[in-house]
């Protein structure tokens, strides 16, 4: 069986990141869930009260040999999110909506702060970049109605508005990252 990584990723509503995330080459599987707080409140009606420490966040397992995790964090910062903005993404406003990369490993915390001060070296965006850096505390999975939500609501208008745009951002940006298949959970979870 081939090598697999993990790379924690917060960015606004997990629907979006998990939709965009499972069509990219080189992924394996995405899992929606909660990283930042502790076990017993990584819940989401907990986690939207905004006093839990939880970010919605994305666990995406990857093939390195395949796609690094620079690439995905250059897929994070360019299409998955916007990481200028502080506590909020789209409609979504609190800290559970934050721009936050979780590293679990020294090299993946190495490259998420090298790639941010090369992007604020750069001046890429406008305003300075807000993402958090901390290390990975633990990762629990949503609720199983959270999985897959995009595949499985393509027409809800907040899909059509805020998400369906990142991927189409994703084919037409970096078309040798795009699968056009997305990798889905399935239905055991």
């Amino acid at each position: 069986m081939a090598q697999t990584e993990r790379a924690i990723l917060a960015g606004g509503c997990f629907w979006g990141m998990q939709g965009m995330f499972e069509h990219v080459r080189g992924v394996t599987r995405v899992v929606a869930g909660y990283s930042g707080g502790e076990e017993t409140t990584a819940h989401y009606e907990m986690v939207g009260t905004e006093t839990t420490g939880h970010a919605e966040s994305v666990q995406i397992t990857y093939d390195p040999k395949q796609i690094s995790y620079g690439r995905l964090l250059q897929l994070y910062f360019s299409v998955a999110h916007d990481p200028t903005e502080l506590n909020r993404q789209g409609p979504d406003t609190g800290p559970s909506y934050r721009s936050e990369i979780f590293f679990a490993t020294p090299e993946q915390e190495r490259v998420a702060r090298a790639y941010v001060a090369q992007l604020d070296g750069a001046k890429v965006f406008s305003s300075p970049i807000v993402t958090k850096i901390a290390p990975l505390k633990g990762f629990y999975p949503a609720e199983g109605y959270h999985q897959d939500y995009l595949i499985h609501h393509p027409e809800q208008p907040y899909i059509v508005f805020n998400d369906l745009p990142k991927i189409a951002a994703l084919k037409r940006v970096y078309p040798q990252s795009y699968r056009a298949e997305p990798v889905m959970l399935g239905s055991s979870h």
